[in-house]
């Protein structure tokens, strides 16, 4: 098995040569690599370059080329994506017992994203107005942000769902003089926050938003949408429009997409967020219908 004559057409206008001599041109070792492929799809690709069946010199060159051309339209639909596509659209694949999975796969190791984070261990894509340099600054930036879109003022009670490690409620706190609670299903998170912000009003909770009660004044969300799952869009809004005050706002950071899909991606759902879906605009906006 090799290239089909769509996949060649494919690579050649995305500028890419099979066992080339430029950075970006994959490297072939064995015909399994289009077994998998075909087979598997991103899982099959992603897998058989960690076997060692392909490598490149200049992986993100690579995939710049490949997702800013048609390649991925030469992959049919592949038994794994057919089943994703079913279990995305049939089960809740975010429910409780589900979105544990998350923090034991990927948030159980704190001192991986100490080395790899801000300095305040932000796990969103940082802010860069003008005179910001470097990643410290731009988190602080985004955080600072935040902070005055929603207008909160000392002594104020901001919610935090999916809170991480902290760092918008430690920032909050520190230059607002807010209080804050937090909730996350990591216990790994809660602890690390719990023992740097022990000195601050800061309370972390390992639950899912879900579970939460209350009332505050504001609530915010970065990065934690991403978990949610389009079957559960609609509950997550009636959770936060329940816990906020009438005169209150709601902030939330996600990453969206021009589609409403709900695929759950293999590779992603194995290796990288487990139920992870990128939620788009139409989606957003009818679970928040008559709710905000």
């Amino acid at each position: 098995m090799g290239a089909t004559p769509q996949m060649e057409v494919l690579l050649k206008e995305a500028d890419i040569v099979l066992n080339g001599s430029r950075p970006w041109d994959p490297q072939i070792h064995s015909n399994e690599f289009w077994t998998r492929l075909y087979g598997q799809g991103t899982l099959g690709l992603g897998e058989a370059y960690m076997d060692g069946i392909w490598d490149v010199e200049d992986m993100a060159e690579f995939f710049n080329k490949v997702l800013s051309s048609k390649v991925p339209e030469g992959i049919r639909a592949t038994p794994n994506l057919i089943w994703q596509v079913v279990q995305a659209r049939v089960l809740n694949m975010q429910n409780i017992a589900r979105s544990r999975r998350v923090a034991d796969m990927h948030y159980s190791e704190t001192e991986a994203y100490k080395a790899s984070l801000d300095a305040r261990m932000t796990g969103s894509c940082g802010y860069w107005p003008d005179g910001v340099t470097n990643i410290d600054q731009a988190q602080e930036a985004k955080l600072d942000l935040v902070c005055r879109k929603i207008g909160v003022k000392p002594g104020q009670l901001v919610w935090d769902i999916g809170c991480g490690w902290g760092a918008f409620m430690g920032f909050a706190a520190e230059k607002y003089g807010a209080r804050c609670v937090g909730v996350t299903v990591s216990p790994d998170q809660a602890a690390y926050g719990r023992e740097r912000y022990k000195h601050l009003p800061i309370e972390f909770r390992v639950q899912d938003y879900r579970q939460f009660g209350g009332k505050t004044d504001h609530v915010v969300s970065m990065g934690m949408f991403e978990h949610v799952g389009h079957k559960n869009y609609r509950a997550y809004f009636e959770k936060a429009r329940s816990v906020i005050k009438d005169d209150g706002l709601f902030m939330m950071h996600t990453i969206g997409s021009q589609w409403s899909t709900e695929t759950i991606e293999a590779w992603l759902e194995k290796y990288i967020f487990p139920g992870g879906v990128i939620p788009s605009i139409a989606q957003v906006g009818r679970a928040i219908d008559g709710l905000f």
